[in-house]
């Protein structure tokens, strides 16, 4: 069995499911290939299975046009005809998409190939991008418009950007390609529940869909003995933790600032992944950390926390939430995209979103935290990313099998 793995980017959550399912076929004698857009990160280009998409010139041309008209996927033709030519050498049984924005596939070019060679398709959706005229979450914006058609997008100016709001063609072309395939030719892989019953909705649901959640590894997110508590002397402190690598409204930041100010001094907030112009805007009694150095620095924090907060206003299926839960630690968080599937009433408690009364009650009244510590680590085996890649293995064996 050949399979190709297609994405965006060779790194983040995306690349990596990609990269280790690519790795988890070839371990079970299957041909398998990774290819992605072109990066200026050129440590990930170091496998003879693994390709680039494009060039450099070609995908800053793509998005610059992109942005300049509002049409995307309508660039980037040398590039997806080269890809085309490498797939005709490879001559795949199965291609797995992952992301296709940011520029770097001809759509039309793309799926009139996959058509025209009879070839299965699978697409892991990682957000809403796949059947909206623009956008990759609109629960922010409160707007359902992509069920019958998009048009004046509020958010047009926002990632994906655009000068132009072209949401109504793009939702039309996007409507034409992505459902060219046979409904028997493509299987649609959500991480969460929630993602799958929009998916139902949208003009994708003549395609088979199958919920497949994100995991982790176990053997790095585990309960760990560390210093972080006397490092910033908060021996004595309750820890909130939050944990994001795009801090904003859309986070919850301003939930955080609102909660550093409203809660006892007995709290502590800790939040990772911010930047020196989020720090401008905290209070001084949040501990700011930019960057964990590694993994472990990262578990070490989870470890050492009591509770992991995530205020959320758009998700899918945040690993940070398994992650903590892989630490021992339990989960408070809004009642937002997959987040509660994450969860059950042993270890977190889900909280409606923007109910900020409920939330702040809730995090006073919390127990201790070895009250649900066995729960949460027994949970978090729902997550094991081994077994969740192995998903993706028997998905694609019974497809070609077929």
């Amino acid at each position: 069995m050949k399979v190709v793995e297609i994405n965006s980017v060779p790194y983040g959550s995306t690349g990596n499911i990609a990269r280790k399912i690519t790795d988890i076929l070839k371990n079970n004698s299957n041909s398998s290939f990774f290819f992605y857009s072109w990066t200026k990160v050129k440590k990930y280009n170091t496998k003879s299975d693994e390709k680039i998409i494009g060039t450099f010139f070609e995908k800053l041309l793509s998005i610059m046009l992109e942005r300049l008209t509002g049409y995307a996927g309508h660039f980037s033709i040398i590039g997806t005809y080269k890809l085309v030519k490498e797939l005709k050498k490879i001559k795949p049984d199965i291609v797995h998409i992952h992301n296709l924005h940011e520029g770097y596939l001809n759509y039309k070019l793309f799926f009139k190939y996959l058509k025209n060679n009879n070839i299965s398709v699978v697409w892991t959706l990682h957000d809403c991008w796949s059947f909206t005229g623009h956008c990759p979450h609109f629960e922010l914006s409160n707007c359902n418009k992509w069920i019958n058609g998009c048009e004046n997008c509020p958010i047009y100016k926002e990632y994906p950007k655009s000068l132009f709001d072209n949401s109504k063609k793009m939702y039309k072309y996007k409507k034409k390609w992505f459902t060219y395939l046979d409904s028997d030719k493509m299987t649609i892989v959500t991480p969460s529940k929630w993602l799958s019953n929009y998916v139902k909705k949208s003009y994708l649901n003549k395609y088979n869909i199958k919920v497949i959640n994100n995991g982790i590894d176990l053997d790095s997110f585990k309960p760990i003995e560390n210093n972080f508590r006397e490092k910033y002397k908060i021996e004595d402190k309750i820890i909130l933790l939050g944990v994001a690598m795009d801090w904003g409204t859309r986070k919850g930041l301003d939930v955080f600032i609102k909660l550093a100010n409203d809660l006892p001094d007995k709290y502590k907030i800790v939040l990772v992944g911010t930047n020196e112009q989020i720090d401008k805007i905290l209070p001084s009694n949040i501990i700011s950390i930019h960057k964990t150095h590694s993994k472990k620095e990262l578990v070490k924090i989870y470890s050492s926390s009591d509770i992991f907060i995530n205020p959320t206003r758009e998700e899918n299926f945040p690993t940070v939430n398994i992650e903590a839960l892989a630490c021992g630690t339990p989960v408070i968080t809004y009642n937002t995209g997959g987040s509660p599937e994450i969860i059950d009433d042993k270890c977190g408690i889900v909280i409606e979103k923007d109910d900020y009364n409920s939330l702040l009650k809730t995090i006073i009244s919390f127990d201790n935290k070895n009250k649900y510590k066995s729960h949460c680590l027994e949970r978090s085996k729902l997550y094991d990313a081994q077994d969740k890649f192995d998903s993706y293995r028997i998905l694609f064996e019974n497809i070609n099998n077929k």
